[in-house]
């Protein structure tokens, strides 16, 4: 089955409403995909699994917020995508297509080009006489090119601004004003689940990659000098073992290693405490989904293969049939590159101010401007110039001093000559700090498709959808035996009104013969059953049929409201429900 599973998986899909492609009638933009009416609901159950596992379960230190969809040009000029949010491009001489290079090279030599350069990428499709997959026209010298999704900001045409490619800016941006309303405690978990959007070269991959899709993602600060308090809840996973890959195995070609995450801490395989434990709660999301652990692996990126701010990164990968190892999750220690960026372009203190005990004296370095050349080259807007110099971290500004470079900060430039860097004794009470960040980040929409290909089953001719109980966007389908007894429709109708009002998602079907509708059921991944029959109308008893098991039992149908709540989120078995049928 696993051959063709993908083309399968992707019928069904269209047919029974989980997604096709977007825009069918206009012939379709690759990389846009809709969610159907059970896509949607599979997807917001998945959402809310993923909430549950990083916000609800540690709320003491995580919180949710949405920030904009779109940002200025400034924030993304901070963050390093203006420079370094690029993939490569090549195009062909004859009917002009554009490719990922790197995705071309290893279909066709079967290595790993991420993280080569333009150069060698252009000098192994010169060497390979790599061609145009399309017209087999030769191919063009490899250049860079920017993903994001660029706009204009209102009607002023120099006022740019960008789709966001991830949640991660926004959260850093606001970091501070979420510190302040929880009183500036560390640690402190900030989680988005969003829209983003990315302008890929060639989406060729459905559902796997996408050009606008929905990350949940979540930044995680912590005082880096805070070993024990840095993750107060690493004991509860210390033994959970993960499958990891390092770099280094990787290129050796060699399979993943089973760690207990304390082992693989106290190895240095993984760099840091929260590191490892927001890995470990991947882990045990992504199998609540249906995935099995042998499906599922951390794989460690080279330092060539990180993004421009991680120090580490384990990207999590699960099996599919079509693509192989899928990208679900990524995991990067980004320690403090963005908020001492966006402090340096912004001018803003972002750091955390941390009390001693009891006061000290410390030798210090302090930032000294030079308030009459301020004054002088920036007028009016001077007392916001000297407020974010003196904000500045002194060891930037020697840096700059040392090179004589002019000192950038908050949109301004600001010459050598107007500050200085000067070491005094001080009484201090505590200190600044420039929390680190770990980050682990999910493809919301790569979830939902691996948990259908996960889920699909064939049985006696027939496909069961055989998702996890508390993820199948129909919990129930009630039926009435026979569709032309009016009896059975109106009690199976008024079973069916029950467990809706009680929160039940539930739809009644009476079309067709009672096998039928079985099957239906069954290919959309209903995992309950509830059949009203002639003995319902003496004795007030109904089934209930397990999709995956086919078994059914016989029970109250006073009792239909709590049976199913067992079963689908207390995960019952069916003979503990009811009377078994023979």
């Amino acid at each position: 089955m696993a051959g063709d599973l993908y083309d399968k998986i992707i019928d069904l899909a269209k047919r029974r409403g989980y997604f096709w492609p977007s825009y069918e009638i206009y012939g379709g933009v690759a990389g846009f995909y809709d969610l159907g009416p059970l896509g949607a609901e599979l997807k917001r159950r998945i959402i809310e699994k993923w909430r549950r596992a990083f916000i609800l379960d540690h709320q003491e230190h995580v919180v949710e917020i949405e920030t904009p969809m779109i940002g200025p040009s400034r924030v993304y000029e901070a963050s390093g995508h203006l420079e370094s949010f690029t993939d490569p491009i090549v195009e062909c001489t004859k009917c002009g297509r554009k490719f990922r290079a790197d995705h071309l090279i290893e279909e066709k030599l079967g290595i790993n080009a991420e993280g080569l350069s333009p150069e060698e990428m252009t000098r192994l499709i010169r060497e390979h006489d790599i061609r145009c997959p399309v017209c087999g026209g030769e191919l063009g010298e490899v250049r860079l090119f920017n993903l994001l999704f660029k706009t204009q900001i209102g009607p002023y045409e120099g006022n740019i601004g960008f789709l966001r490619p991830e949640l991660a800016q926004g959260m850093f941006v606001a970091f501070k004003r979420v510190l302040e309303s929880l009183r500036g405690r560390l640690p402190l978990g900030i989680a988005q689940i969003g829209r983003v959007g990315r302008n890929e070269i060639s989406p060729r991959q459905g559902m796997i990659r996408l050009r606008e899709f929905t990350i949940a993602e979540m930044e995680y600060f912590f005082d880096p000098e805070d070993e024990e308090g840095s993750c107060p809840w690493f004991e509860r996973l210390s033994s959970l073992q993960l499958r990891i890959v390092t770099c280094d195995e990787k290129k050796q070609g060699e399979p993943p290693r089973t760690y207990r995450l304390s082992e693989a801490l106290a190895k240095g395989v993984i760099m840091h405490k929260c590191l490892a434990y927001w890995m470990g709660v991947a882990q045990m999301l992504v199998e609540s989904l249906g995935i099995p652990r042998e499906d599922i692996y951390f794989e460690e990126k080279c330092p060539e293969e990180r993004a421009h701010y991680s120090s580490q990164t384990f990207d999590q990968l699960v099996r599919a049939s079509r693509w192989g190892w899928v990208e679900v999750s990524g995991h990067s220690y980004r320690g403090d590159y963005d908020l001492s960026r966006h402090m340096r372009y912004s001018g803003a203190d972002l750091t955390v101010f941390k009390p001693y005990p009891e006061p000290v004296k410390v030798r210090k370095k302090r930032v000294i401007v030079n308030k009459a050349v301020v004054g002088r080259l920036f007028k009016s807007e001077a007392p916001k110039v000297m407020e974010a110099l003196q904000a500045l971290d002194a060891s930037y500004v020697e840096e700059r001093l040392a090179r004589g470079e002019p000192i950038e900060v908050g949109g301004y430039r600001v010459p050598p000559e107007a500050v200085s860097v000067v070491e005094v004794e001080e009484k201090v009470s505590g200190r600044k700090i420039v929390p680190h960040v770990v980050e682990p980040s999910f493809g919301v929409e790569r979830l939902l498709y691996v948990t259908l290909e996960h889920a699909y089953r064939e049985r006696e001719g027939r496909v069961v959808l055989s998702l996890p109980r508390d993820l199948a966007p129909y919990q129930a389908v009630v039926l009435p035996l026979l569709e032309n007894d009016e009896r059975l429709v109106e009690r199976a109708r008024a079973l069916y009104e029950r467990l809706k009002s009680e929160g039940f998602r539930v739809y009644l079907d009476s079309s067709g013969s009672i096998g039928r509708r079985y099957a239906r059921a069954d290919e959309i991944g209903v995992p309950a059953a509830f059949t009203v029959d002639y003995q319902t109308l003496e004795d007030g008893t109904v089934t209930l049929r397990d999709r995956d098991t086919w078994r059914q039992v016989r029970l109250p149908e006073a009792r239909a409201v709590e049976a199913l709540r067992r079963f689908i989120y207390s995960g019952a078995k069916l003979e503990e429900l009811g009377e078994p049928l023979e």
